[in-house]
């Protein structure tokens, strides 16, 4: 468990707010309907709903758009005095000999690290793949939720529904999108430039207490 802290503990936060926003929001539906003068449902009824998903499935795609976009463009992007930057010498992907893939590879290297090829091409590139493939499938589900809860609201006023397609350029679907993209770069924006000047004793976020502003790329 030590040594496996940090997973561990944003895991079980992960679940107790997931099951946290299934109860109130499963309340909260059902205060709605009565208000509406509805028939409430069941919570299994309502964390397998389009209402549900739709609020689950918008907040993740926006939070991998995030660590997608951030990993991808610190390789080329670099923040003088940030320990989210590396040091301003070293933008781009760097050589074989500094990632240590192909013939630089250590014995303790992962295999397709020291492959060469497309193996370790697929690999230099597999975390913003996987994230990006998160991101997109996220965002593919938020538009199918919400285009389902969106059409029940437009049966429910008697108006007409929408195709998927039609719903993709709708309001309700970028105002949905837009307003998480937006508090996801101002986090990751104002981080980088916060840790510039401010420090966490320990943390590996932050630069160590007595470092300069200026050091770049330097951890606590």
């Amino acid at each position: 468990m030590r040594r496996h802290g940090l997973g561990l503990f944003f895991g079980a936060i992960f679940l107790a707010a997931l099951i946290g926003q299934a109860i109130v929001g499963h309340a909260d539906f059902n205060h709605a309907q009565a208000a509406h003068h509805g028939d409430p449902i069941s919570l299994w009824r309502y964390v397998t709903s389009s209402e549900f998903g739709t609020d689950v499935f918008e907040n993740w795609q926006s939070e991998y758009l995030q660590f997608t976009l951030y990993i991808l463009v610190t390789v080329w992007l670099v923040q003088q005095g940030s320990p989210e930057s590396k040091p301003l010498d070293r933008a781009g992907t760097e050589s074989d000999e500094e990632q240590k893939i192909g013939r630089h590879a250590d014995p303790r290297s992962p295999r397709w690290a020291a492959a060469g090829g497309l193996r370790t091409s697929i690999y230099s590139n597999s975390l913003v793949l996987v994230m990006a493939a998160i991101w997109i499938a996220s965002w593919g589900l938020q538009a199918v939720a919400g285009r389902i809860a969106y059409n029940a609201d437009q049966l429910d006023h008697q108006q007409a529904a929408l195709n998927l397609w039609q719903y993709l350029g709708s309001s309700d679907f970028w105002d949905r999108t837009l307003q998480n993209w937006q508090s996801e770069f101002l986090a990751v924006g104002s981080m980088a430039v916060l840790a510039i000047y401010l420090r966490q004793r320990g943390s590996p976020e932050s630069k160590p207490v007595g470092a300069p502003h200026d050091a770049t790329g330097v951890e606590g």
